[in-house]
């Protein structure tokens, strides 16, 4: 299948799929239309000089809020536009999945445990289960407990001890375990030269997790460790937060995808590739809208449909060139734009709003490196917080820079950087290439360095704060 339909067919939208608080209202937006006479997709097409003016034009009567538009040209700190953000977002309903599908989901609803783990006493060695005031001593052995026993097949007496396997039961009068490398077995009997402390390598019940205790918390997101419990405690079914879907709709005449040869002035569609990566890491389900050309009425009607899902991301056309048309078009089906600058480099013109169906919507950036990072900073986070988790954010470490950066105060700079030890610290290495458009910046990045909007030049040796990208 070509890479193309790959990608679109992995997640189709139709009537059927839509979230039901959505579908009716954006039917209804996909049927009003644009007038299409003076659309700027055509404007651009027009050969001569008066051709950006004419899709200038064409752009501004797209506008049917220019106050509001000139008013969210505040440009915002990216400690604002992330608390706008999450003021707009709600969490989405809980669902029930099978445990083996449970894997990097949030957890609705704390788990309570119904059974002990372990549920009996139980050998944590190979050894010998004995009286530990009988030591030391030669004891003769009446018995060998395998894993699988039932508890309780015999009792030890005094001067008696029990060959035992790791995770058979501990029988009854034994208090102590003594591992077979302290021991000297001799068949009937055994010798033990030391003594023994009472509960020595002994797994008591519900000493891991007792009957009644909340083994796992809302909120969670759930990992190999977290599933390995989960089983443990007997859970086929674990409640999670639903995935949200997630619209990808890249904009732009000069965007081809994967599987086609770019010709001149063309690019090949990546950030469609990378974002739907991004969502998938963040849990999210993404759904491919294609590439939209510099067309009000063909942006419009993709926008559209991305309205049917939880979130909408585009890419491109947020920023003030003649033929970034996305915001305007936005505005015409009815999306209420909180934002669309952020005082921050890579990323500042992101747009962010509501559409009338509750859909979020996120401009993000066209250049590659620009729609990633504001993907990690904006979108991660909330995709996160709708599926409920408790803990939505990276991680966050201070790291010890080891080359110099030049930096202007004004904007919070992200900066992509490699991280090692040194002798026990992190120490971060900012790659040389910081470019927006230098896609293979982003290759081998373990973490961002975040410095404030006041912060000039960093030298080596600085310690600054890193976001961490390998942290869950």
């Amino acid at each position: 299948m070509p890479a193309r339909h790959a990608l679109a067919s992995a997640n189709p939208i139709t009537a059927a799929t839509a979230p039901p608080r959505n579908r009716q209202l954006a039917d209804a937006m996909v049927s009003a239309r644009l007038p299409r006479g003076r659309a700027p997709g055509a404007a651009k097409r027009r050969a001569g000089a008066g051709g950006a003016e004419a899709a200038a034009r064409d752009r501004d009567q797209l506008r049917p809020y220019p106050v509001r538009l000139q008013y969210i040209r505040r440009v915002l700190t990216v400690k604002d536009a992330a608390a706008r953000i999450r003021a707009k977002t709600t969490r989405l309903p809980a669902e029930s999945v099978a445990l083996g599908s449970a894997d990097g989901r949030v957890l609705a609803r704390d788990v309570v445990s119904r059974r002990a783990l372990p549920p009996f006493d139980n050998s944590a060695m190979d050894g010998f289960a004995v009286r530990a005031a009988d030591l030391p001593g030669t004891l003769a052995v009446v018995a060998t407990i395998a894993a699988g026993q039932p508890p309780g097949a015999v009792d030890i007496g005094p001067g008696q001890a029990a060959r035992i396997m790791t995770g058979a039961p501990v029988p009854p009068g034994a208090d102590a375990v003594v591992m077979k490398e302290d021991a000297d077995d001799r068949g009937d009997a055994v010798h033990i030269a030391g003594p023994a402390r009472p509960g020595q390598h002994i797994r008591r019940a519900g000493e891991d997790v007792a009957v009644g205790d909340v083994a796992l918390a809302a909120g969670l997101r759930l990992g190999p460790g977290e599933i390995g419990l989960l089983a443990a405690l007997g859970c086929t079914e674990v409640p999670v937060g639903r995935r949200p879907r997630v619209g990808i709709l890249s904009t732009g005449d000069e965007l081809v995808d994967v599987d086609v040869e770019p010709g001149p002035g063309q690019i090949v569609n990546s950030n469609a590739y990378a974002l739907a990566a991004q969502v998938r890491e963040a849990g999210g389900e993404p759904v491919a809208l294609g590439i939209a050309p510099d067309d009000a009425g063909a942006i419009r009607d993709h926008l559209a449909r991305g309205l049917a899902l939880d979130v909408l991301c585009t890419s491109g056309g947020v920023s003030v060139g003649d033929y970034d048309l996305v915001k305007p078009c936005l505005e015409q089906l009815g999306v209420s734009l909180t934002f669309w600058k952020v005082a921050m480099k890579p990323g500042k013109p992101l747009a962010f709003g509501v559409a009338p169906t509750g859909t979020l919507v996120f401009g993000l950036p066209g250049n590659p490196v620009s729609s990633m990072v504001v993907f990690e900073l904006f979108v991660r986070p909330t995709l996160l917080y709708m599926q409920g988790s408790a803990s939505p954010e990276r991680r966050r470490a201070p790291v010890t820079v080891t080359a110099d950066y030049a930096k202007k105060p004004g904007r919070a700079h992200y900066v992509r950087a490699a991280l090692r030890d040194r002798d026990g610290e992190l120490a971060a290495t900012p790659n040389p290439r910081q470019g927006s458009g230098m896609l293979r910046s982003m290759v081998g990045v373990d973490a961002l360095l975040e410095l404030d909007a006041d912060r000039g030049d960093v030298r080596a040796g600085d310690r600054v704060p890193a976001l961490l990208l390998l942290a869950r």
